[in-house]
């Protein structure tokens, strides 16, 4: 008998999921450079990022609610395009955009907790893959919990954050625009950047109950908590502390506590920012693992890699390639630009998911779907449409050598194709089971 996932992850539970990737650490840093575009309108950066950002995670919504399978984007582009290479594509792009960003963040948390504690900055970010490693094999039950733990802690944080501006509120001009609309709207784009990790939710579909109801529903309630937490910290920080320097602020919302609670408020605020991306990286070794799941199970990566164990019910061979890759990665210490990938990788996704969702209501106009988006002309729907132009146009923001990384590594995966296919002698097929 054949051992799948286990199906475990309930509505809340899956949405606290997504609420803690997409917290994740980039409002930690963002903010301050995001305030030296804006001044104090800052806050409507934040809610122009989330509306930018919600055409793609309805796009989401609609797809998990048709296809509720891991490896989400491949299946998406396989059944929308009708080209197994593409899906390939897609799915490969996918998982180094995770991994690489598991690494980075890694390298983010060892960073944080040598300045803590003195310990070293590789041997820690390696610890950390290992250590929530296990935690991804032992089950998505436990992953589950440990996630909602980690999530409830860095939202603490962000709300002690507003708490502690509550005495300043309304003492600034909110609509302070001292570069104008343009500046405001170049920090949406860069805010966009805090939203992303939504679409990792989509992976975790076939460990989901009622996963074509729940994973709709986690998407849009994820985006709308994380929008109203964001506007208000955004809105809290420039109360506390003059936005010119919140962006020269290293560390802008830690500096916000410490002035108005002091040095102790500072080492709170890195503790918990240490929760925050030890959260990050778990979801991404979990993400990063189904997604190889699936495409090997679908016949596209070594049968090998689908194995599930009897009795944890998760991918463990998946699992070992994700964390072995990621702390490849994490050797080179120095990876910034390669980190880049992950931005350009999740932009080419995006791309290819809105194309998908627009292919399929001409293809599959008849499939079920449990969420079906709004504000269509005939078949056409135009949320899609909005999200491929505003994907293309954030592209735009991406230096030249970044977006050279990203293709050498798109194109990468055309000969891996064909090898797999040619040594495991592998059948693409048409449609998935």
């Amino acid at each position: 008998m054949k051992v799948g996932l286990k199906r475990d992850v309930s509505l809340f539970a899956l949405t606290v999921y997504g609420v803690g990737i997409i917290l994740g650490a980039g409002i930690y840093a963002l903010i301050g450079n995001a305030a030296g575009l804006t001044g104090n309108s800052v806050w409507l950066a934040f809610l122009i990022a989330s509306i930018i950002s919600s055409f793609t995670g309805l796009s989401y919504a609609e797809l998990t609610s048709m296809f509720p399978k891991t490896a989400a984007e491949y299946l998406y582009v396989k059944k929308g395009f009708r080209s197994n290479l593409m899906a390939f594509l897609v799915g490969w792009i996918e998982i180094f955009a995770d991994i690489i960003g598991a690494s980075t963040v890694a390298l983010g948390f060892a960073g944080y907790f040598h300045a803590l504690f003195g310990t070293p900055i590789l041997y820690t970010a390696l610890g950390l893959i290992a250590a929530l490693s296990v935690v991804n094999f032992w089950g998505i039950t436990e992953s589950a919990r440990l996630n909602m733990l980690f999530s409830f802690i860095e939202l603490f944080g962000l709300l002690v954050i507003v708490f502690i501006a509550l005495p300043s509120i309304g003492s600034v001009n909110y609509l302070e625009m001292p570069a104008g609309a343009t500046g405001v709207f170049s920090a949406a784009a860069l805010i966009f950047f805090a939203f992303i990790g939504f679409e990792d939710m989509a992976n975790i579909s076939e460990e989901t109950k009622q996963a074509t109801r729940n994973v709709p529903k986690a998407l849009l309630y994820s985006l709308l908590i994380t929008t109203a937490v964001y506007i208000a910290v955004a809105i809290a920080a420039v109360s506390v502390v003059d936005w010119h320097q919140l962006a020269t602020s290293k560390a802008p919302l830690a500096l916000v506590a410490s002035t108005a609670l002091g040095q102790t408020a500072f080492t709170l605020m890195s503790v918990i920012a240490l929760f925050a991306t030890a959260n990050t990286v778990l979801i991404l070794l979990i993400v990063g693992s189904r997604e190889i799941y699936g495409i090997s199970r679908d016949g596209s990566l070594p049968k090998l890699l689908s194995k599930v164990h009897p009795r944890r019910r998760t991918p463990w061979v998946a699992i070992i390639a994700t964390a072995a890759v990621a702390m490849l990665f994490a050797l080179f210490e120095r990876i910034q630009l390669v980190a880049g990938i992950t931005d350009f990788g999740t932009f080419v996704v995006f791309l290819f998911v809105n194309s998908a969702v627009i292919l399929l209501r001409y293809r599959m106009p008849k499939a079920r779907r449990r969420f079906r988006l709004p504000v269509n002309i005939g078949r056409l729907p135009l949320i899609p449409l909005f999200g491929l132009f505003i994907t293309l146009l954030l592209m735009l923001h991406l230096d030249a050598l970044t977006v050279a990384y990203g293709l050498a590594v798109l194109m990468l995966g055309v000969p891996v194709y064909f090898a797999l296919k040619k040594k495991f002698g592998v059948e693409f097929i048409n449609r998935v089971k």
